[in-house]
């Protein structure tokens, strides 16, 4: 066998997880991608891509077969609006996709597995506040997850723990605080915020319609990082002797209104404001990035505007095709 590392994303056919195998292969890893689906809006690059159920034992088995190292991001997930209704499908599948991953990876050899957690894990007590205090990694005990999905990770990291503890295998583990960039989902009812506003203010711009919705008053709060950020970070946590949960995100605040104006003026429109019932999450969100540079000597580096402008520009253009579309068909229909 090559002495090229061989390495398995899973959840590949996912945002984060596909422009993952893009960066690994750029640094000339052997990467196979695995997801219950194919990357929706750009062609792998990963050097094997297989469809894998990975609720299914035999399917993790076959998925971390000769391979070196696992970067684990496959997770049934989605925004408020889906992580807020689907509570029990949510904890039963991902529980299983964990579960049979990391098992499977230890019968099969595999040296290290990062595990991708996320900021959900932490107390919804330490959230009641817009004006948050940065949450560090040692405030997610005592336990009270909002959801779920918070709920599933924090097991899951502790499943991480002691298979490092008890096991030849590896473990790091990260959580993800609000990844955002193009070719992830932005319509159907699982995109994150930073996706959802970039596509109603898209809308407002090509409709002529100013008017946006916003869950709640819009004065939540939430850091939001960008993909390549993101990815350097992974990477490096990776390469690191670092076993502990570590945050991986920014640490500039923002309210979901502050969102929707930076995302406005990129996009060079006026829009309205209109403020409905909706799920909104905790009331405030943000990284405490103290050990993440300690551990790391860097973090996340582009500023918000520019990981959004970048963004947006993607999302505009799916929109415009959506709209042009549906003219076509409502043209043939006619």
């Amino acid at each position: 066998m090559s002495s090229q590392k061989r390495v398995l994303v899973t959840g590949a056919g996912g945002f984060i997880g596909h422009h993952l195998v893009g960066y690994l292969k750029q640094r000339g890893y052997w990467v196979r991608g695995v997801d219950i689906k194919e990357p929706e809006y750009a062609t792998t690059v990963a050097d094997e891509f297989e469809l894998l159920d990975l609720r299914r034992w035999d399917s993790c088995l076959q998925a971390t077969r000769q391979i070196d190292d696992v970067y684990a991001l496959a997770a049934d997930m989605g925004g408020m609006g889906f992580i807020s209704k689907n509570h029990a499908l949510i904890l039963h599948n991902n529980a299983l996709i964990n579960l049979h991953t990391l098992e499977a990876a230890r019968v099969n050899g595999v040296q290290r597995y990062l595990y991708t957690s996320s900021a959900c894990i932490y107390p919804e007590y330490l959230q009641t506040d817009a004006n948050v205090t940065p949450l560090r990694e040692e405030d997610a005990y005592p336990a009270q997850p909002q959801d779920a999905y918070g709920w599933e990770k924090l097991v899951s990291e502790k499943l991480c723990e002691y298979y490092s503890a008890e096991y030849a295998i590896e473990t790091r583990t990260v959580r993800f605080h609000n990844i955002f960039g193009p070719l992830g989902t932005w319509d159907g009812g699982r995109e994150k915020a930073p996706a959802a506003m970039c596509r109603k203010v898209a809308m407002a711009k090509l409709t002529g319609n100013p008017e946006i919705e916003i869950w709640g008053d819009g004065e939540q709060t939430r850091s939001f990082c960008y993909i390549d950020d993101c990815l350097e970070g992974l990477y490096r946590l990776m390469g690191s002797d670092y076993v502990e949960p570590l945050n991986l995100g920014q640490d500039r605040m923002v309210t979901i209104n502050q969102l929707v104006d930076i995302i406005a003026e990129i996009a060079g429109v006026n829009v309205i404001k209109k403020h409905i019932p909706g799920p909104q999450g905790v009331r405030g969100r943000n990284s405490d990035n103290t050990r993440l540079r300690e551990v790391l000597g860097w973090e996340p580096e582009i500023a918000l505007e520019e990981g959004l402008a970048r963004t947006y520009a993607w999302i505009e253009d799916q929109v415009r095709a959506k709209l042009e579309h549906t003219e076509v068909l409502a043209g043939v229909a006619s």
